[in-house]
């Protein structure tokens, strides 16, 4: 079963699942930080009463100041509108720094949550996934919902109370101007719900792009060696400027959207303009309204259309971050598979049985009955053709995957009984690409076993022959490696994941055959390092070149998912079978994808 994210939910009502993504959003990341936005809504109150005030306040200054010439309200009116808007400054200031910590609080914790989760899923997981579409979702949805604290929060509170004091002034000067200014509210509401849909779909197919987008930098970061040597620069900039293109085709549909609402906002003021210019002018040369309170109304009409225009906004800012939070739970919403046992069994020392195992990816088989015992402190070594399913084998003997059927057992106990911490703890990978990240040498030995002491990894370090290279570099051990070691050469990099290996002091060594892409002198200080690593431990060798496991314990022959022979190098030699087919062809040079 597939567990590709899909940003599609047939048959959900996108209302209902909107209110459930935003109750969700609430309750587990805003609702703690309740106080300080009541804290934000009343700053938010003073500062949206303020505009309120600043209009009432033009009445007086033409009524008594301008038109009669009085001047003792010019003082009084002008230290009086100042005084406003300093508290409108001061207000303003106070709860936007209140929203934006708490939207920044938020997008932290959410990424953090993300990346945790993440690491709780499965192998499958990131195998249906590509790493750019989940980054873009960590980073890019995650970003996208701040606009949700840091506009529409601040816009939803503080223009909602810019609007409600304005209208109270435009109502206190004039009713029927005021009903005059709003008679084209009603013409926007259904091009405003309709836009609302739109919004979302488009802005939802614009984060899709975004995240193949993302998937595609990352293919080529990773790929820029293969891109070289292959002359490949051109068309992977022709393939990039493609997927940019239907990114920038789908933003620019969502934004064309966004644009519609604040379009029909000026639409709207132009025709309530014109209407209150007709209506007032005449009814002040009529002599039936004062210079005064046409002017306090204009005011409040010119100062409510920039809270209407941000609050008709407000809908295509809530659905951009709707469609990101979608896109975030889609991934919280993911659940792992590979679950420990309810009541875990201690694990013991023992052989490695295989048993009947079964394994499909999706429909195609890839185990099918494999059996085999790797006996205990002995080495077990596994071959065949590409496709043979050796690789399988290690993921399930970790957990990162589990057997349709049949049973995996170390000792007595079956892996899928035994804490997956614990049976982890059991087991060193060291395979043909090593994970090192950009840290110090010694830092990325010290991933073995986190509680390591200096002279612990010191001491794996020489017993791996990284100190060889190590000490002659100007930081010793202390030396960054660069972006996935890239500072180091391919059988520099391969001694130190064995020393990381040898740190952990695991009983059970799995070995995806780290040596088959080095040159002849790196392997020969690998090998001499794997032999050192391998002693008194049960190991089990994924061999790609037959002539590193002659002195395996045991080699287990593998095709279509099934052991064809098994035995020791000098039997399965005398058998003539397909092992030693494979041996004949690899000693004459022929070469052979196992």
């Amino acid at each position: 079963m597939s567990s590709a994210l899909t940003s599609s939910q047939p048959g959900a009502d996108p209302e209902m699942r909107a209110k459930r993504l935003l109750g969700r959003l609430w309750r587990e990341h805003v609702s703690d930080y309740w106080k300080r936005m009541l804290l934000a809504l009343g700053l938010m109150t003073i500062e949206g009463a303020t505009l309120g005030a600043a209009a009432y306040l033009i009445q007086p200054l033409f009524d008594e100041v301008l038109v009669t010439g009085d001047g003792t309200m010019i003082t009084w009116a002008a230290f009086a509108i100042a005084g406003i808007l300093l508290l409108k400054a001061i207000a303003g200031f106070g709860q936007r720094l209140i929203i934006v910590s708490i939207g920044l609080k938020v997008v932290i914790a959410l990424q953090s949550r993300l990346l945790n989760h993440l690491l709780s899923l499965d192998g499958r997981f990131f195998q249906d996934n590509a790493p750019g579409a989940l980054i873009e979702r960590v980073r890019g949805d995650t970003s996208a919902l701040q606009s949700l604290a840091s506009t529409a929060l601040m816009s939803a509170g503080r223009d909602t109370i810019s609007l409600i004091s304005l209208l109270t002034v435009m109502f206190l000067n004039d009713w029927t101007w005021t009903l005059l200014a709003l008679v084209g509210v009603p013409l926007m509401f259904f091009p405003v719900v309709l836009l609302q849909r739109l919004i979302r779909g488009f802005t939802m197919s614009a984060r899709e792009a975004a995240s193949r987008l993302s998937t595609q930098m990352d293919e080529i970061f990773h790929g820029m060696q293969s891109i070289k040597v292959n002359r490949l620069e051109a068309h992977q900039s022709r393939e990039f400027r493609s997927e940019v293109g239907r990114f920038l085709g789908q933003q620019m549909r969502a934004e064309r959207s966004k644009a519609g609402t604040p379009a029909m906002v000026d639409v709207m003021a132009a025709l309530a303009c014109m209407l209150v210019l007709l209506v007032g002018g005449a009814e002040i040369v009529a002599g039936e309204k004062t210079v005064g309170q046409f002017m306090s109304f204009f005011t409040a009409l010119a100062l409510v259309m920039d809270p209407v225009r941000r609050l008709s906004s407000l809908s295509a800012s809530i659905q951009a971050a709707l469609a990101s939070l979608q896109r975030i739970y889609e991934v919280l919403n993911a659940r792992p598979t590979i679950l420990n046992p309810a009541t875990p069994k201690p694990l013991s020392p023992g052989d490695i049985v295989f048993d009947d195992v079964h394994f499909a990816y999706g429909d195609a088989p890839v185990l099918n009955g494999l059996s085999f015992r790797a006996a205990e402190g002995r080495t077990t070594a596994l071959v065949g053709p590409s496709g043979a399913g050796k690789s399988t084998v290690f993921g399930l003997m970790t957990r990162l995957i589990d057997p349709v059927s049949g049973r995996i057992t170390i000792g007595d106990t079956a892996t899928t009984e035994a804490e997956l911490d614990r049976l982890r703890d059991s087991i060193a990978v060291v395979g043909q690409e090593t994970a090192l990240f950009d840290q110090s040498i010694a830092q990325n030995i010290r991933l073995g076993r986190l509680d390591a002491s200096e002279a612990e990894i010191r001491a794996a370090a020489e017993a791996a022959s990284v100190t060889d290279f190590a000490d002659a570099l100007p930081g010793g051990l202390e030396t960054t490696v660069g972006p996935r070691g890239s500072t180091l050469s391919g059988g520099q990099r391969q001694r130190v994941a064995i020393a990381r290996a040898m740190l952990r002091d695991a009983p059970i060594l799995l070995l995806d055959e780290p040596t088959s892409a080095l040159d002849a002198k790196s392997e020969q200080l690998v090998q001499e390092a794997l032999t050192r690593l391998s002693h008194g431990r049960t190991t089990l060798v994924i061999a790609h070149r037959l002539s590193t496991i002659r002195d395996a314990d045991l080699i287990v022959v593998m095709d279509k998912g099934r052991v064809v022979e098994e035995g020791t190098h000098a039997s399965l030699m005398a058998a003539e079978g397909a092992y030693a087919r494979l041996h004949a062809l690899q000693s004459a040079g022929v070469t052979t994808a196992l």
